[in-house]
């Protein structure tokens, strides 16, 4: 026979033991797949814009045209890496011009962070290509299986004829897009239409095509199957955001103040009976958390997992709309104005001006004027020099020192230019050029073909009595004969 445990006898010196803490949340779950539902309404319209827009620049820009002249690719935007070269436009980089691109990243960082301390995670919600491919790829799926009632019984049903015939078209046009994308991809490295016509002569680059296949690969994966995992997993800006939104900040709001306490709507029930039993106007229709793309519940607050689409006040106002009560139940709001609200006072207007927008603005307008500045004033040559390290010097039988340099010269122009090199920093420097012609001197004439860089050993002799140091520092000075613009290059001079 079972024995019933004895309850703690009042006065008999015992107590109950402490109840046991929960367990602890495992490490690992597995995944749950999220089946969104189609929502129509104003924040679903301008997220369908904005992918038709990325969607069509991405595909369209590997074939604009931009004439620079013969010998020269004419693709608009192309970052050829054979040539080492990065065409935009009107702009040609070459490598030396990488602080171009460390420019445009911070630029890049700082418009993000602008854009978090205004209005939340906009951009993972209607800019990532995480969020404009998986909105495609969902696109497809409803297209092909139904909305999500129809995809939820697809996938518990049997695995019949029609399961496979739909599995088996979704995939297909999947791929087709995946390859799609991972073509366009490479057009951005390649001469696009040169490398659709080796395609059709059946003579591609492995290379290119084995790049193709691994962002196909990448697309059909991550917007595929991956999903909202891409975004709560794998990227890390859900955990930075939180340290760049302030009370300020508009985010995806439900407004519990309003909407608590939950329940369902009975047929029979007025709302002002409702609202005498303590509920408020949501009716627990999960209506937001169907439509959520990384299936979570808005009404639990702000989470890193939001990625701000707005999609949940679209089904929210929909619903809403239908039992005749206000709209923006579920809104983009700022902390601080919720926390009025709930307390029935009228918030401030929104502050788009605060300290930290300020600050970031600040420093995109420095960032871009001083990139701006640059590319206006951009040379047209290059020089590097580099001193020989074996040997150090050379003591020559008439008494001078000799240092030995490699000299580059990056003509970055269409036209043949003659340049003038000279030196300072040392009295008495002779320059002569290994292949060079002309006589010895104080300066030497150069040349360097179009679009090329081209290399120069030159030597330095000085009298023994113009070294007072083992190492003296020198500059180089490339003069451009023909409009006087010069560039400096720093090195030294080594002696005993």
């Amino acid at each position: 026979m079972q024995k019933l445990a004895r309850s703690p006898v009042a006065g008999s010196g015992t107590s109950a033991p402490p109840p046991s803490p929960p367990p602890p949340p495992p490490l690992y779950a597995s995944h749950k797949k999220i089946h969104p539902k189609a929502v129509r309404g104003r924040f679903r319209r301008i997220k369908w814009a904005l992918t038709t827009a990325l969607l069509a620049l991405f595909l369209v820009l590997p074939w604009l045209r931009w004439d620079r002249g013969a010998g020269v690719p004419d693709q608009a935007v192309l970052l050829d890496l054979d040539a080492q070269r990065f065409y935009l436009f009107a702009v040609e980089l070459w490598p030396q011009h990488i602080y171009y691109f460390t420019g445009a990243m911070i630029l890049a960082a700082f418009g993000l962070f602008l854009a978090t301390a205004l209005a939340g995670r906009v951009w993972c919600g209607y800019s990532c290509p995480q969020t404009v491919w998986t909105d495609l790829y969902v696109r497809v799926e409803e297209w092909i299986e139904g909305d999500r009632g129809a995809r939820i019984r697809l996938d518990n049903g049997p695995r019949d004829a029609r399961w496979f015939a739909k599995k088996a078209a979704k995939h297909a046009v999947w791929l087709l897009i995946a390859l799609a994308t991972g073509a366009t991809a490479i057009f951005y490295f390649v001469d696009a239409p040169g490398y659709v016509g080796d395609l059709a002569r059946l003579q591609p680059s492995m290379l290119a095509s084995g790049w193709i296949l691994f962002m196909a690969a990448c697309t059909y994966a991550m917007a595929g199957f991956m999903r909202e995992q891409m975004c709560v997993y794998v990227c890390p800006w859900p955990r930075i955001q939180a340290a760049l939104l302030d009370e300020e900040s508009l985010v995806v709001t439900y407004q519990d103040w309003r909407g608590e306490g939950r329940a369902p709507l009975r047929k029979d029930q007025e709302w002002e009976a409702r609202k005498s039993t303590g509920l408020g106007d949501c009716i627990d229709c999960n209506a937001c958390v169907h439509v959520c793309p990384t299936g979570i519940d808005i009404r639990d607050g702000i989470q890193m997992d939001c990625i701000s689409c707005g999609l949940c006040i679209d089904a929210c106002n929909d619903v809403m709309a239908r039992i005749g009560r206000p709209g923006d139940l579920i809104r983009y709001d700022t902390q601080s104005a919720q926390a009025a609200k709930a307390a029935a006072r009228k918030p401030d207007p929104y502050r788009l001006v605060r300290p930290r927008t300020v600050v970031y603005t600040l420093l995109m307008v420095v960032v871009g004027g001083v990139m701006a500045w640059s590319l206006a004033l951009k040379p047209a040559a290059g020089l590097s020099v580099l001193r020989d390290r074996a040997p150090l010097y050379v003591a020559l039988s008439g008494g001078e020192l000799q240092n030995s340099y490699t000299v580059k010269i990056a003509n970055m122009t269409r036209q043949p230019q003659a340049y003038r090199l000279t030196l300072s920093g040392i009295a008495g420097a002779v320059l002569t050029g290994a292949g060079v012609d002309g006589p010895e001197g104080a300066e030497l004439d150069l040349t360097a073909a179009p679009d090329t860089v081209q290399t120069y050993r030159v030597h330095v002799r000085v009298p023994r009595s113009a070294v007072a140091a083992v190492s003296t520092p020198v500059v180089f000075t490339l003069t451009d004969t023909a409009e006087g613009a010069a560039q400096k290059a720093a090195t030294v001079f080594l002696g005993p």
